[in-house]
């Protein structure tokens, strides 16, 4: 616990700084950043429903996000999830309405059973086995899989198999026995805010409290010493792109099942992309994760209200987003520089200089 808190202190300076800057922009346009502000928190926790949207914002973020840190955990940039979150959401949506008859939580379950299993496949096979047999960068592998993805979602929307009946680009709407619950009225809050819960606690178990884990962020330290160790490195970069797919997957699922309840051609999420900022900025701490994840929802929900509250534009919080990244990503730079100069300077393998 006190390294995790250690370790959050950076990302609450960034987004300290990230305020303080915005609110300075807000000064030299003429508006009262205390308003402005304001207005945004209300618009994000301000009465019951608005924090019920904030939460129900988050949910793809921290599923999401998890998979990202997992990978990031691993030594591995798998900056593919936008198009894992598609995989998962056409899985668990065709399982939504294709299949009648199951009870609901047979129905939910084999749902999120497909859309994770689609998408961990999707993140798994091509980027994975091409990193462990050839060296190919998941980079590249991942973001190319991810265009594959959503141009595969709008084949199979527009006039393909999972057209609903009519001229619109839309799947039919999944069966009542397939969606998941609401928790509060006149939101979209529903009972995946459990399920991202659930999966931060077994993200953390698996990383933290697990021979697979401890070999997994042994490999994301030094591959090259993992494979002198006897660990498999191939094969634990596969599993961590699977799994980090797979949470992806989830995300879209429980979206389309608590949510959306359909697919629709012009749904484009950027959840995928955010998930990125969200690792980041926790760390690729599960339980940081959370945290970043209602941040970031909050800056969405609340940017409306301030918008009409204060007149200062709701664009206003992707400038703040944008100078969080650049903070994290500066001391992610320094960090690094950092450790290429020590171990420029040391290479005395039982000194852990020893270079990758």
């Amino acid at each position: 616990m006190r390294n995790f808190i250690r370790g959050m202190i950076p990302p609450f300076m960034a987004i300290g700084i990230a305020v303080l800057i915005g609110a300075l922009g807000m000064l030299a346009t003429g508006h009262d950043p205390f308003q402005a502000y304001g207005a945004l928190f209300a618009g994000a926790f301000g009465s019951k429903v608005n924090f019920a949207n904030t939460l129900a914002n988050s949910v793809p973020l921290i599923l999401s996000g998890l998979g990202v840190a997992l990978s990031f955990k691993a030594g591995l940039f798998n900056i593919g999830a936008e198009g894992q979150y598609w995989i998962g959401s056409m899985g668990a949506v065709w399982i939504g309405y294709s299949i009648s008859g199951l009870p609901p939580m047979l129905h939910v379950a084999l749902a999120f059973f497909v859309g994770m299993m689609l998408a961990g496949l999707w993140a798994g096979i091509i980027p994975g086995l091409a990193k462990a047999l050839v060296g190919a960068h998941e980079v590249i592998t991942t973001m190319m899989m991810s265009y594959i993805a959503i141009y595969l979602s709008h084949y199979m929307l527009e006039n393909g198999p999972m057209m609903a009946p009519g001229y619109t680009p839309q799947s039919p709407v999944i069966l009542p026995s397939a969606q998941l619950g609401m928790i509060v009225e006149r939101s979209q809050l529903s009972w995946g805010i459990a399920v991202a819960l659930a999966a931060a606690g077994l993200v953390y178990g698996l990383i933290y409290k697990t021979t697979w884990g401890f070999r997994l962020r042994t490999v994301g330290l030094n591959p090259r010493a993992s494979r002198y160790a006897g660990i498999n490195v191939s094969l634990y970069m596969v599993f961590a792109l699977f799994i980090s797919g797979a949470l992806a997957g989830l995300a879209g699922a429980v979206q389309m099942l608590g949510v959306q309840h359909r697919l629709y051609d012009s749904f484009s999420s950027g959840y995928g992309y955010t998930a990125i900022v969200v690792a980041l900025l926790a760390n690729n701490h599960p339980f940081g994760v959370i945290l970043a994840a209602v941040f970031f929802a909050a800056l969405s929900t609340g940017g409306q209200a301030m918008q009409i509250a204060s007149g200062v534009p709701a664009h206003l919080t992707e400038m703040i987003s944008g100078i969080i990244i650049f903070l994290v990503a500066a001391k992610e730079l320094g960090s690094f520089l950092r450790r290429k100069h020590h171990g420029k300077g040391n290479l005395s393998p039982s000194k852990g200089g020893m270079k990758v």
